[in-house]
C-alpha cells in the first residue's frame, strides 16, 4: 500500500533542496584587496583565473594603477563571509601610499614595486573635474576621443604634453585618487587648460571633486 504522507514529505524535501540550490550562485565573486607590487598577471595565478576573465571583471582599472588597498574582482570566487571579515580587516590597516623612488640620473621612478623609464619631469599646477555635464562642455561623460572618462585620464594643453602621452602625476592630494602617484593619460583638452597647466579626472560627484583645489604636482613624463 502506498504511504502518501511518506511522498507527500520526500516531495517537499525535494522541492526544498532544489529551491536552496537555485539561491546559490554557482560561479559567485569575491574582492580581492590589493597590495603593493600585485598585478592582474600575478592575482591571476594566486587566484587559478585566466588571466583575460580577470582583465574584463575589472574593466574600470587600468592595469598601471594597482595599488595597494584597491578592491579587485575576482570572478567565480566565492567569498565567504569569513574571508569577507579578513579583507576588511586587511584594508583596515592599509595605507594606500605609493612608495615613490626616484633615480634623476637615470631617467627612472618607481611606484607601486613598477619601474617605469622617463624622458623628462614637469612641473604643473593641477586642478580636477568629474562626469558632471556642467565640466565637460555638454558633452558627456567622454574626453577629447570620445572615450568614457575614467581614473588616469588628464585634460592638458597638447603644444606642452601632447595628447596620447603616458606620464606618472606625483605629489596630488585627494581621497579619490591613489596617493602620492598614479599612471594617467593626456586624453583631453580644456578652454583654461594652457601652459603648464592640467585637469585630472576624478569619479565621484562634483562638490567632492571640487575639494581638489589648486595643487602644485610633478609629472614624469613616461617613455
Amino acid at each position: 500500500m502506498i504511504n502518501k504522507k511518506r511522498i507527500a514529505k520526500t516531495a517537499i524535501a525535494l522541492m526544498t533542496t532544489a529551491m536552496l540550490i537555485q539561491a546559490v550562485p554557482a560561479h559567485a565573486d569575491s574582492v580581492h584587496v590589493a597590495k603593493e607590487g600585485d598585478t592582474f598577471y600575478t592575482l591571476s595565478k594566486q587566484y587559478g583565473v585566466a588571466l583575460n576573465t580577470l582583465v574584463k571583471a575589472n574593466n574600470d582599472i587600468s592595469s598601471y594603477n594597482i595599488y595597494g588597498g584597491l578592491k579587485i574582482t575576482i570572478p567565480g570566487k566565492k567569498n565567504t563571509v569569513a574571508a569577507a571579515a579578513a579583507e576588511t580587516k586587511t584594508q583596515a590597516k592599509m595605507v594606500t601610499t605609493a612608495s615613490l623612488d626616484v633615480k634623476a640620473d637615470d631617467k627612472v621612478v618607481s611606484a607601486w614595486g613598477k619601474t617605469f623609464d622617463y624622458s623628462k619631469a614637469v612641473n604643473v599646477k593641477a586642478t580636477a573635474y568629474s562626469a558632471d555635464p556642467s565640466e565637460n562642455g555638454g558633452w558627456g561623460a567622454v574626453d577629447y576621443f570620445g572615450n568614457d572618462l575614467e581614473l588616469g585620464t588628464i585634460a592638458v594643453d597638447p603644444s606642452i604634453i601632447p595628447l596620447g602621452t603616458k606620464v606618472l602625476v606625483t605629489g596630488h592630494s585627494h581621497p579619490g585618487l591613489p596617493k602620492q602617484a598614479f599612471v594617467a593619460t593626456a586624453r583631453d583638452v580644456g578652454g583654461a587648460i594652457k601652459g603648464h597647466r592640467i585637469d585630472i579626472f576624478i569619479p565621484g560627484s562634483k562638490q567632492s571633486v571640487s575639494t581638489f583645489g589648486f595643487q602644485d604636482i610633478e609629472l614624469y613624463i613616461l617613455k
